[in-house]
């Protein structure tokens, strides 16, 4: 699947796809669902690895997070190995991201991520 960051015309054959990715969550359904082991699997690549870090699985959002070409995947990958504490990592993916390395406690970058990419109304697929 061609990556689409939300900021192409998909056109007309990608009307569903666009749809596909848009969560309709809050930040606070999102929350919610990390009560609900089923939830993940309805969740676009990028907000799944953020769910899986909030449930304390850091490798399975890695390998979401690095599947995924876009400004935004690079994001949540320089959270987790910033998480990790892994700074030159972290601040070669702020890089591609076009971000400043972020000196936020951690989970106030978590919830600054999930809230632009339940924003975004378009995560990037894989």
């Amino acid at each position: 699947m061609p990556e689409f960051t939300g900021r192409e015309d998909p056109g007309p054959s990608s009307a569903g796809v666009i749809a596909a990715y848009n969560t309709g969550m809050t930040f606070e359904e999102f929350r919610i669902s990390l009560n609900d082991p089923a939830s993940a699997a309805n969740l676009p690549p990028l907000l799944a690895a953020m769910w899986w870090d909030a449930l304390a699985d850091w490798n399975r959002a890695h390998e979401l997070a690095q599947d995924v070409g876009s400004a935004d995947g690079a994001w949540v990958h320089a959270y987790l190995h910033r998480k990790e504490g892994d700074a030159g990592n972290a601040s070669y993916w702020y890089g591609q991201a076009g971000k400043p390395d972020s000196r936020l406690p951690l989970d106030a970058e978590w919830e600054e991520i999930v809230r632009a990419l339940l924003a975004s109304g378009a995560p990037s697929p894989k």
